[in-house]
This record gives C-alpha cells, sequence and structure tokens, in this order.
C-alpha cells in the first residue's frame, strides 16, 4: 500500500511506521493526556480559576487570543473552518513555549435564525438541534488538537451566559451619554437633575408634575437603549423585521427570498451614535488593518456642514448640507417619502404652473405622493442609494422658500433620500450635485451656477453633460441683500455662510454622521428575551438583578406569524406572546405585587457576541460580569496597547462594520460605568483568508458532487456528463465541501493542521486541493524516520556533537522560524522546518540535540507528533512549556552571502564574501576581481558605492 493511501494493513504489518493508524493512535492519546492534565488551563490572578501553584501570575507575561465566535451548524465543519482556529492555536502554542500565560478557548455563539427555522419545519425545540451541533463541533475541533482551556468555553444559550447579557443590557438602558463628559452616566443622574430643576423638562414643567407615561417618554429620548416607533425593514413572509444586513440588494429577505417593505414599527434601539466621535478617535489606538479602520471610518461617515431651515407654509424643514456655500444654487428640495412634513405640506390640488411630468401622472398632489410611497416602501435601503440611470420622484405640490435667496422652489420626494441618514431632507443644488443633476434633468427643474468651472465650461448648467462637483475653485452667482459670497474661496463660503444663517437663528454648524441607531430587536423565538416589563399604564420597567436571567419560555410553535408576502400593511406577532402564562406575570418591583407585561421581542443574535470576552476571562464568576483583576490582567491598557483588548483576534473582515462595531460600543459603555478599564475589546486584530474549492456545475447550472467527478484529458465528467469547473467558496450547497475528519481519517490531524498552515500566506485566499495534502504527510513521515526507527521503534539519534554546517543549518532554521511564528507567517515556518529536515535526512544521521530542537520546533504547527517524539527522546513532561528554541547568532548568520558588482548598472562579478565584511573591504575586492578589471578596461573610476555585503555599484568614465 503506498504512502497515499495508509490504512489498517499498514498498521499490522509496519506499527512503527508514521501512516494514518500510528498518527491516529497517538493523536487520541495525547488530547487525552492534555484533557486529564489541564494542560493548556490558564490561571487567572483571581477568583475560581485562580491557581497558587501557578505563582505570581500578574507578574507574568500573558497573551489572550481569541478567534471570531463560530455558529454551530449542524452542518458540521469543511476543511475551510479551522483555517483560523488552527493558526491562533499554532500561535498560542508558540507564545506558551515563549513563557506566556496564554488565554485561548472557543465558545459558540448559538442564539440564531437557522436553528429557529430548523425548528419551525421539524417541531423540534431549537436547543436540541443546537446543543447537538455545538457537542458534533466540539468533537470536530477536538480531533485537530486544539489547545483550548475547556473550563473557559461558553455557549450564548446557556442561561447563566445570557444572565450577564441581560444583565449588560440593562446597565445600556439604565444610562444616558452626557455630552458634557462625552461618556455614558447612569439614568438615575439624570432623573436627579430633572428632579432638582438644574436641568429643565422640554415644556418647563417641573419633574414632580409629570405622569409616569411622560417620565417614561422623555428618558427614552435620553436613554442608550430606548423603544421607539421606526422605519424598519418588515418582511411580512418571514413574519419579522429585519438588519438591513439581512435584505438583498434587490429588497428580498436573504432567508426565503421574501419581499421586505419599509414600515414603522416600536422596536429597540441602541443609541450607537453617541458614541460615533469615540469610536473613529479610538481606531487609532488599534492595531487593525487599515482596510478594516477605513470601513469603520465610512460606515461611520463623519461629516462637517451645517444645519439650513427652509420654510414651507409656515413649518420649518431642517436640511444637514456639507456645502453651505452653494445655497444660492439649491433650485428644488427633495424629501424622503417617509419624512413626518410631507403630509402637512400637501395641498389639496395641483399648484396652476405645475409641469405634467411632475405629477406622477396623478389628479390630485395626495394621489401622487400615496402612490410613490408605496412604490418606495417595496425597495431596500441599498436599492434607494444605487444610482439607478432613471430617477424616479414626484411633486408634493409644495414650495419652500430659499433661506438666502428668497427664492421659491418645489419640494419633491424621491426614493434616493432615506429617512436613516440627515434629516432626511435635502435642498438640491443640480449644477453642482451629480445625482441632484440626473433628477434635474428628468424633471426639467432649474439649475444655477454657484462655483465657478475651472475646466472650460460655461456657467450655463444647462449645456453641461454633468455636475461640476469641486472644492477648488470660487463662488459666483450668490449674493442678495445682506449676504454676498462672491470671489470667496469654498471654505471661506461655507465659512460665511454659516454664520449668516447661524445669526438670523435659521441654521447651525453641525456635525452629521452616516451611522444610524442599530435596531435591536426581533420578532423571534430563539433570542435572548429581553428583561424589560410594561405596566398596566404601558410605562417600562427594568427588572432588578435579582430576577435575571429571563429565560426563553416554552412555547408551542416556534413559527413567527407570516403574512401575505405581499402585505405591507400587516404588524407582526412573535413566538413569544403565544406563551400567556409567561408573558402576563405578576411581581413586585419594590412597590408592592403588581400586574405586568413582559416584552415579547427578543435580543438580536449579535446581543452574545458583542461581549463574550470578557466571559472568557471570568466565566465561574456568578457575582460578576468579571473581576477587575482579571479583566485588567487580560484586557488591561498597557504601553503596547494603550486602549487595551485581547492581544490578538483572528477572524473574517466580513465582520468589519457589524460584530466589530457593535462590540466596540457595549465595551465603551461599560468602560464608561466603571465596569472595565480597557476602552477597546479587541487591540490586534488579524484577518485570515477563505479556503475555496473547485465548483463543478452541470448544463442546467446546477453544482454536482465535486469528490464524484472524474478528470479525462483535461475535462471533467460527473454520471457520464460533462460538466464546468469554476473557483468558489467551499460549502454544502456547492456539494464541494471536504469534511476534516475524512483527512485526518487518511492522514492524520497533524498533517491537516500543516497542510492548511503552509498553503500560502494567512490572510489571502488560497485554493484546496486533497492531492497536495500528501506533500505534508510525507514531510512529517521523514521527520519521524529521522528520530525512529520504522522497522523497530526505537530511537535512531546520535549522541555525537554536531558539525558546523549542521549548526548552522539548524540555527538559521530556529531564527527564521521563530520570526516567521512572530509575525504569524506560518507558511514560511513550515518551508524553513522542510529545509531543515531535509538536509537532516540527507546528513543521513540526526544528532539528538538537533532532533529535540527541531522537534520543538515543528510542536506548534504539529503537536501530537512533537509530544510523541519529545517523550521518547526521554522527556517525562509536556512540551507545552518546554522552551521554544533560540537562535546562536554565532551560527544563525550565513557563513557566506553573494555580493553583485554592478558597472553602470549590469552585473559584472559575482563574489562570495563573508556576512560581516566592510565597505572598505568589499570595494577593494570588487576593484581587484579579473571580471571587473577587465570590463572596467582603460576607463576611469569615476565613483564605487559599496553596501556591504551584498552590492557594489561602480560609476565609470
Amino acid at each position: 500500500m503506498s504512502e497515499t493511501t495508509p490504512g489498517a494493513a499498514e498498521a499490522a504489518t509496519e506499527p512503527f511506521r508514521y501512516a494514518a493508524a500510528l498518527a491516529a493512535e497517538i493523536e487520541s492519546r495525547w488530547q487525552d493526556v492534555w484533557e486529564k492534565e489541564g494542560t493548556f488551563n490558564a490561571p487567572n490572578p483571581a477568583g475560581a480559576l485562580s491557581d497558587p501553584a501557578a505563582g505570581d501570575v500578574a507578574a507574568k507575561p500573558h497573551s489572550f487570543i481569541m478567534d471570531m465566535f463560530p455558529y454551530p451548524s449542524g452542518a458540521g465543519l469543511h476543511v475551510g473552518h479551522p483555517l483560523g482556529y488552527i493558526a491562533t492555536d499554532v500561535f498560542a502554542r508558540f507564545q506558551r513555549m515563549n513563557g506566556h500565560n496564554v488565554l485561548h478557548t472557543l465558545g459558540y455563539d448559538a442564539f440564531g435564525l437557522p436553528a429557529e427555522q430548523h425548528a419551525v419545519a421539524t417541531g423540534q425545540h431549537p436547543r436540541i438541534t443546537t446543543d447537538a451541533a455545538i457537542a458534533n463541533m466540539r468533537q470536530q475541533l477536538r480531533r485537530l488538537g486544539l489547545g483550548h482551556d475547556p473550563r473557559r468555553s461558553i455557549s450564548t444559550i446557556d442561561p447563566e451566559y445570557y444572565r450577564w447579557t441581560q444583565w449588560i443590557f440593562l446597565q445600556i438602558f439604565n444610562s444616558w451619554y452626557d455630552q458634557e463628559t462625552a461618556k455614558a452616566r447612569p439614568i438615575a443622574e439624570l432623573i436627579a437633575q430633572f428632579a432638582d430643576g438644574s436641568r429643565p423638562t422640554p415644556d418647563g414643567r417641573a419633574w414632580s408634575e409629570l405622569s409616569a407615561a411622560e417620565r417614561d417618554e422623555l428618558l427614552g429620548d435620553f436613554r442608550l437603549a430606548y423603544s421607539k416607533e421606526v422605519p424598519v425593514n418588515w418582511c411580512p413572509g418571514l413574519g419579522t423585521v429585519l438588519a438591513n444586513e439581512e435584505v438583498t440588494a434587490d429588497g428580498r429577505s436573504e432567508r426565503g427570498n421574501f419581499p421586505v417593505f419599509k414600515s414603522n414599527l416600536r422596536q429597540w434601539m441602541m443609541r450607537i451614535t453617541a458614541y460615533s466621535d469615540r469610536l473613529i478617535a479610538d481606531l487609532d489606538l488599534l492595531d487593525w488593518p487599515e482596510a478594516i479602520k477605513l470601513q469603520q471610518r465610512n460606515w461611520i461617515g463623519r461629516s462637517e456642514g451645517a444645519r439650513v431651515d427652509f420654510s414651507v407654509n409656515g413649518d420649518a424643514i431642517t436640511v444637514f448640507t456639507t456645502r453651505p456655500d452653494t445655497l444660492f444654487g439649491a433650485t428644488y428640495m427633495v424629501l424622503a417619502p417617509e419624512h413626518a412634513l410631507v403630509d402637512s405640506i400637501v395641498p389639496a390640488a395641483w399648484p396652476a404652473e405645475t409641469h405634467e411630468d411632475w405629477k406622477g401622472g396623478a389628479a390630485t398632489p395626495a394621489e401622487a405622493v400615496a402612490a410613490y410611497r408605496a412604490e418606495a416602501a417595496a425597495k431596500s435601503d441599498v436599492e434607494r442609494q444605487v444610482d439607478a440611470k432613471i430617477k424616479t420622484g414626484v411633486f408634493t405640490g409644495a414650495y419652500a422658500t430659499n433661506p438666502v435667496s428668497g427664492e421659491p422652489v418645489p419640494v419633491f420626494i424621491a426614493d434616493y433620500v432615506l429617512m436613516g441618514y440627515g434629516t432626511g431632507a435635502i435642498m438640491a443644488v443640480p449644477a453642482h450635485d451629480h445625482r441632484d443633476f440626473a433628477f434635474a434633468r428628468a424633471f426639467a427643474l432649474p439649475m444655477r451656477c454657484v462655483v465657478q468651472p475651472t475646466d472650460g465650461r460655461s456657467q450655463d448648467p444647462h449645456e453641461w453633460d454633468d455636475a461640476f462637483d469641486t472644492y477648488d475653485s470660487v463662488i459666483v452667482n450668490s449674493a442678495h441683500d445682506s449676504l454676498s459670497l462672491n470671489g470667496l474661496s469654498v471654505v471661506e463660503a461655507k465659512a460665511a455662510a454659516t454664520e449668516w444663517l447661524a445669526a438670523r437663528g435659521i441654521g447651525e454648524g453641525t456635525v452629521n454622521y452616516r451611522l444610524r441607531d442599530w435596531l435591536f430587536s426581533r420578532q423571534r423565538y430563539w433570542g435572548e428575551p429581553f428583561p424589560i416589563v410594561y405596566d398596566e399604564d404601558g410605562v417600562m420597567h427594568a427588572l432588578p438583578e435579582s430576577m435575571l436571567p429571563v429565560e426563553v419560555p416554552e412555547v408551542e410553535d416556534y413559527s413567527p406569524h407570516t403574512y401575505d408576502p405581499y402585505d405591507s400593511k400587516s404588524s407582526p406577532k412573535t413566538p413569544l406572546s403565544r406563551n400567556e402564562d409567561w408573558v402576563n406575570v405578576e411581581l413586585d418591583l419594590g412597590d408592592g405585587v403588581r400586574p405586568y407585561r413582559r416584552e415579547t421581542n427578543t435580543m438580536p443574535n449579535w446581543a452574545g457576541s458583542c461581549w463574550y470576552e470578557l466571559r472568557y476571562i471570568d466565566p465561574a464568576n456568578g457575582e460578576k460580569v468579571v473581576d477587575p483583576a482579571n479583566e485588567g490582567y487580560w484586557l488591561g491598557p498597557t504601553d503596547q496597547k494603550p486602549g487595551g483588548g485581547a492581544d490578538l483576534y483572528v477572524g473574517g473582515a466580513e465582520h468589519a462594520v457589524l460584530h466589530l462595531l457593535y462590540a466596540r460600543f457595549w465595551h465603551k459603555v461599560l468602560h464608561d460605568l466603571g465596569h472595565v478599564s480597557s476602552v477597546e475589546p479587541f487591540h490586534k486584530l488579524f484577518n485570515q483568508g477563505m479556503i475555496t474549492a473547485d465548483v463543478y456545475r452541470d448544463e442546467r447550472g446546477f453544482p454536482v458532487p465535486a469528490a464524484e467527478i472524474e478528470e479525462r484529458d483535461g475535462k471533467y465528467f460527473w454520471q457520464g456528463e460533462q460538466v464546468k469547473r469554476e473557483a468558489g467558496k467551499m460549502g454544502k450547497s456547492l456539494k464541494n465541501a471536504v469534511a476534516p475528519d475524512s483527512i485526518c481519517d487518511e492522514y492524520g490531524a497533524d498533517t491537516l493542521r500543516l497542510y492548511e498552515m503552509s498553503m500560502g500566506p494567512l490572510d489571502v485566499s488560497r485554493p484546496w486541493d486533497t492531492r497536495a495534502v500528501v506533500g505534508s504527510y510525507r514531510f512529517l513521515q521523514r521527520l519521524w524516520r529521522n528520530i525512529v526507527s520504522e522497522d523497530t521503534g526505537e530511537l535512531v539519534v546520535t549522541e555525537e556533537t554536531p558539525d558546523e554546517a549542521t549548526l548552522r543549518a539548524l540555527h538559521k532554521a530556529i531564527d527564521g522560524i521563530r520570526g516567521d511564528m512572530a509575525g504569524l507567517r506560518f507558511n514560511t515556518a513550515v518551508a524553513k522546518a522542510i529545509e531543515l529536515n531535509n538536509f537532516l535526512v540527507k546528513r543521513g544521521s540526526t544528532p539528538r540535540v538537533v532532533a529535540e530542537q527541531a522537534v520543538l520546533l515543528i510542536a506548534p504547527l504539529a503537536p501530537h507528533i512533537a509530544e510523541e517524539l519529545w517523550r521518547r527522546l526521554g522527556h517525562t513532561e509536556s512540551l507545552a512549556f518546554a522552551d521554544y528554541p533560540v537562535a546562536d547568532p554565532v551560527y544563525a548568520v550565513a557563513e557566506s552571502v553573494i555580493c553583485v558588482v554592478q558597472i553602470k548598472g549590469k552585473v559584472k562579478a559575482r563574489l562570495e564574501v563573508a556576512p560581516s565584511i566592510s565597505d572598505a573591504e568589499l570595494e577593494a575586492l570588487a576593484l581587484a576581481d579579473p571580471a571587473v578589471v577587465a570590463a572596467i578596461g582603460d576607463a576611469p573610476v569615476r565613483k564605487v558605492i559599496a553596501r556591504a555585503p551584498k552590492l557594489v555599484n561602480i560609476v565609470t568614465g
């Protein structure tokens, strides 16, 4: 049987050969040892997980290494999933061998829609499905030899975990953001200000005169977690509200492909916008990829400008503009279809001068507005923001007054304006904005040039092909009464216009953000219940900590109440609302037993992943979310990480503006309230690439099983039919998933680990090739043979002193691999380990001292075989805590290097020189080389530039 097909026969005939059977036995045995001895249990400085035997833990260097929370899929893992988990394990083992106390564990983000939908389809409780998926995933990950601390592993569906998720929600609910101190403060302090009169109520009444409902409503305007009627993505076909990320570009649900409508519903929101500036500023504290930082900055979208009031029939429509310098060029306005003032400004009939194209074919403005609103409600925000070639909208029949020119400007509604950004209203300056220009062309609206063109075009926008948009010019055609901007630069004009508006009380300089408050409720079953109840007057009350957790109740039907998918007027009825015994309760919240009604929405699955790094630190703490001593030790700020946070966080770049932004927000609130010392949850972020795989499609374009493909003469066939091959993601739906279990069965887990780490740079996507796995397998076989006899199982290492060539090969490898490990360059570390092992193969014998160093070098990458060889070399303790090799600089430096000698930029000689050679010595050698002498000839040498030890450049003539 060949090396590529190991099996049971080999185990019987060659028991000492490193093949699948021996690898499986070694791996299983060492996994049992690690589990029994708690090898990877990291001691805390305080609390239940502290260990007196560990000594002064607080004085020891430490590393907190994390993977992004996995969702426990019932389909199990494919070989693409563990890429990041293996990488963090390799780095964790490396850090541990460098003397660090390493916290490395893995939990499960277990609430969510997939398990709920399975429950809807089968009637099986989602906990059963989820627990089974977690058990399967744990078994798969254990087989890979991941060095996790199992005591710290958590699941978001564990009531003892989501008790603290609910507790954190209450901290946010019971807080407000004080703009003066730029931090969150307890809501009790705000109530005290209202009560003593130091902060007046909006209508001037005393706090004591307000009813409980009025107080509740007023505090809701300040709370960081609040309930409000807001525009949401309502999906009748699923019976739930969806987040923007759950809606496709064509306005349908990602799951089920149902239409999604905009609807106003009461929802829980998180006031993440209060932290916009801090979320931007503190990015400078983080060691994150610049691309991720840029995505967050763009998502938050901070822009400076002015708020301007346009008068419409006595009402003020406020717009935000970054270009108040162009106010004289505003020739019409556009409101979002959902804008609150639309109904009040619409007249009963069309004004006499109304252009027919503005009416949308309707007899009255009200009919036109109603029809267009229905059309816009069927589109997602993404669709509405796409720069479509055809601009749509209708005239409201109303005119606003331009505040600087006094001119009347028509007011339209159009779907390219969103309530979610700015004020939901814009002043349209078509001559200098591309979208406004296209809209104005479509509706024959006037355009006025107010920024002097610098590209030779005239000042008549009606002659232009597109808008002229620049900051590098001067203002023209912008003077009326007391305000003239003509001749000013854009920057000067912006300041002058803003000052003029503020002096008249019709505008002010301000900052706007693209970021919107976080929609935080779902109409689902399988999620964390809110710790909120309502009294008979509808006033909300936070449950006391003693009543947590509010556990997910049993219900007879897990399905949301679905409707006709096209019934945009329907409204949610949640699964939790069906358990009336749970919903309607009698509680004593401090003023006697009274009836209450529970909140029947659930939190989104983002909730549990917003803070899990804190529970990893202190999972057994039943008194606090985290002990300050433990949080300070693992996450606290240092000179190297001024904002604090986990030392390494590895995961996909797709979470840049969702999970990562949400987690940063929660952490900052907890910091403001004094619960954590760190201001950021994750100091260093690394985005691993993806493992891709070939996808095979039949003539219909449907994927066919990749494992059943036959290749003949460069073509691919499935069941006799020729199919097309393309690159794609790996997954169950594309029928190209490769289970890690099958690779472990055939080659062993160490081979899988080594192959995945050797495929290419960790941050780059790479294609899976099962045929290439054998290369890593053969390397481990050669390593084994260099130390253990395949015939007898005895050691074959020698006790000889290594010669200089061997020492140079060893320490060159140590120096390179150590640097690669620290820099997460695992692919090149593997290459250097193979190079060293090949040297030993050619040498013919392996000195013990070299064998031991080679085993330690490979240990983080292939820990099972390394532990086994370490034990066979006579060591009784696990190498998990052995010192990682350090290179001797005497031998790590190359014995000689090649120096290139150039004359007029052309290579004329190559010299083998010592790495320590000086510039003067190198220059002398180069000028004496016969090839160089011949090349120079009689030409005078004008200059010699020596860059020891690798380059000499000679200038002649």
